[in-house]
């Protein structure tokens, strides 16, 4: 099967219309002023945009000019699409210096919802780690810090809670990625007051449905989904089996294949935001079509499901 990059596909979906029965019109990319849909956090009450952006690999850009303008761009139509969540880690390489770039040339956009990772074994230096970050973001204070793979977690969540408490960072955090270590994040979630709680969530991976979504309802923890796209593999499936859209989309606002995928993880109760992570413009007024419009109920999830399964 011939592979088709996701410009190609879309245009592939538009021309096998004719066997699509439309319900309505649809514009292609995320509309400017758009409504776009919220969750609260638990915690605070604070709204936040369900669909947010990552920082892995595609802003690890270094020094170099061009790059840094490009990805500019992307976080600046983000942002124009009312976007806030924006999650980084000292381990994304230059990803923290890139943003701190990012954010002076558009003028620290007051949306932001500023995420961040306590990454390192010494349970001591989560103050300096902090204040490197917020250094290189040129931030004063993090919305979220989030301690990154549960690494040293015991003594970094006391000096964050402690944090927080002083008012310096705004919510706690722990991340997993890659579908790991459930059994003690769950026994994290059971017995320790965090805000936030970030994991692999999407169409295939979805061990998290049957405890950990449920206790985070149940605890009032604020959920981010990470690897939403299964690291660009559910993108390739759904490219490489050539299939049009199933007309079922046009009823959840879906144009294509990342929207639905996207609608599916941030339509289940529990799940706050999404981060896709993406080098494109086009791709982020993509993904952030799916913070827009209907989303799929239950029966509409499935079909989800069974549609990707298929493929």
């Amino acid at each position: 099967m011939t592979h088709m990059d996701r410009r190609t596909l879309l245009r592939h979906f538009a021309s096998a219309g004719a066997g699509i029965m439309l319900s309505k019109p649809l514009e292609l990319l995320a509309a400017p002023g758009a409504a776009v849909t919220t969750r609260k956090i638990p915690g605070t009450g604070q709204s936040l945009a369900v669909i947010g952006l990552g920082t892995w690999q595609t802003f690890n850009v270094g020094s170099d000019p061009v790059l840094r303008d490009q990805r500019t761009e992307v976080v600046s139509a983000f942002f124009e699409l009312g976007g806030q969540m924006i999650d980084s880690s000292p381990m994304y390489g230059s990803s923290q210096d890139f943003m701190g770039y990012a954010l002076d040339k558009l003028g620290h956009p007051e949306q932001l919802f500023s995420a961040e990772k306590v990454w390192t074994s010494d349970g001591d230096d989560t103050r300096e780690e902090v204040a490197t970050s917020a250094d290189k973001w040129n931030l004063k204070r993090f919305d979220l810090m989030q301690v990154h793979n549960l690494l040293s977690w015991e003594p970094h969540l006391e000096t964050l809670q402690t944090m927080k408490d002083n008012g310096e960072i705004k919510h706690v955090g722990i991340s997993t990625s890659h579908g790991r270590r459930h059994r003690e994040l769950e026994q994290i979630m059971t017995s320790h007051d965090i805000d936030f709680v970030q994991l692999t969530y999407n169409v295939l991976d979805r061990e998290v449905e049957d405890r950990l979504l449920p206790l985070a309802q149940e605890k009032g923890i604020a959920v981010i989904a990470n690897r939403p796209f299964g690291g660009g593999s559910l993108v390739s499936s759904v490219q490489n089996a050539n299939e049009p859209l199933p007309a079922w989309a046009r009823d959840i606002d879906c144009e294509n294949w990342p929207q639905v995928l996207l609608k599916f993880i941030v339509s289940h109760p529990a799940v706050t935001c999404a981060i896709p992570a993406t080098t494109s413009v086009e791709h982020v007024r993509e993904n952030m079509g799916a913070a827009q419009g209907e989303m799929p109920d239950e029966a509409t999830r499935q079909k989800i499901v069974d549609a990707v399964r298929a493929l």
